[in-house]
């Protein structure tokens, strides 16, 4: 069997058609969109279509929609621009303890400088209540931000709620949309959120390129300065092929949307059922239906998740062990820890996350192998053999 990809939630293989929509703007349409001859004429005309493309997908105006780097750059803009824009209203932002990485860090940088962060906690199935949110919020508050999806342990939070909540109080609102977008349908105004960050790879598009939504009339700071780009709010040479590309992706994950989510919502439910039905001692994170399609994260008791992760690579299957931007860390999960996951079990954490391309002979052979490689390394544990109260000879 050729390698298996379970890994979506770190990225997604570039789409075919993406690439074919792309190719043109690298060698025919190469001109920089911010030139004032026809050949920068050209490319500004492809990055315009792009914005409103995006821009309709999500129930919004072009002039709402600033382009990005990614995820990451998106999720530092919203939170030092706001500071920033708004630090003479208030000091005080409410975000999540289970926020990836870029915010939870951006957060950290912000409270050196004189801001205060209070952190929501979870429930133990991973969810963001508003309860928590309104129990955080000060007269001082001027932001709430609040990931859409988690992207280790898939959990979809009540973001409308949240939002409701955040308005009663007249506090801007913030999600990371990252793991939700071309998966969930996004409306922002339904959703009522003045801010909302993308990252196109995580759908079958481009690296290097994102997005973040703001709301028109509301204040952010500028990003970068040095260019008239993006209304001079983020300087920089446009990239225009990834620009396209998101575009694309984006359009081809809206139009596939219910087919896709059906059928890898399909491959995960087969997948947790299996384990959890041929692997003792294992705990499924997050909550088990308000969950992103394609996530399936464990822990596996008694053994380490790095060595589960390196038997499974052996074996020609690629998963992850938390959150590829924190993978170089050999401290438990933030988001297990926050859900109430002993910090010993959280060390056995494995994310395994599907995509369209996925079969069921993968699924099958992947359940075979975890239950194989789970019983060889507990086998070798010493904390296994002992749970029974006595060491055992192994």
């Amino acid at each position: 069997m050729k390698p298996i990809y379970f890994d979506h939630a770190a990225t997604t293989p570039l789409d075919k058609r993406v690439l074919e929509t792309m190719m043109p703007y690298f060698t025919d349409i190469f001109g920089n969109a911010n030139s004032q001859h026809m050949f920068g004429r050209e490319a500004i005309k492809g990055v315009d279509t792009a914005r409103d493309t995006i821009a309709k997908l999500i129930n919004c105006k072009p002039s709402e929609i600033y382009f990005t780097s990614g995820g990451t750059e998106a999720d530092n803009w919203v939170l030092k621009g706001v500071a920033d824009a708004y630090k003479e209203k208030g000091k005080h932002i409410i975000i999540t303890k289970i926020e990836h990485a870029a915010m939870l860090e951006t957060a950290r940088a912000l409270e050196k400088k004189g801001f205060e962060v209070s952190y929501a906690s979870p429930t133990t199935d991973g969810i963001i209540t508003p309860e928590e949110i309104e129990s955080l919020i000060r007269p001082d508050t001027i932001l709430i931000g609040c990931m859409f999806a988690n992207n280790e342990i898939g959990t979809i939070q009540p973001i409308k709620e949240i939002v409701e909540v955040a308005k009663k109080h007249k506090i801007l609102t913030f999600t990371d949309a990252v793991q939700a977008a071309g998966v969930i349908k996004l409306d922002v105004k339904e959703l009522g959120v003045d801010f909302m960050s993308f990252s196109a790879h995580k759908f079958y598009g481009p690296k290097g390129i994102g997005a973040l939504y703001v709301k028109n009339g509301v204040k952010i700071a500028t990003m970068m300065t040095g260019g008239h780009q993006e209304r001079t709010k983020r300087g920089g040479t446009t990239n225009v092929p990834a620009v396209i590309g998101f575009a694309k992706a984006f359009e081809l994950a809206n139009e596939e949307l219910e087919e896709n989510a059906k059928y890898v919502t399909m491959l995960r439910d087969r997948f947790i059922d299996g384990i959890l039905k041929e692997v003792p001692f294992v705990r499924l994170n997050g909550h088990r239906t308000k969950r992103l399609p394609a996530n399936a994260d464990f822990s596996f008791e008694y053994i380490e998740g790095e060595s589960i992760l390196f038997s499974l690579d052996l074996a020609g299957i690629a998963v992850s062990s938390g959150s590829a931007c924190s993978s170089g860390s050999l401290d438990p999960s933030h988001v297990l820890l926050a859900i109430g996951v002993p910090v010993e079990i959280a060390h056995g954490s494995i994310r395994f996350t599907f995509g369209k391309h996925n079969t069921i002979e993968e699924v099958d052979y992947a359940i075979k192998s975890v239950k194989e490689i789970v019983e060889r390394l507990r086998a070798l544990s010493p904390l296994f053999n002992a749970k029974d109260g006595e060491i055992k000879n192994v």
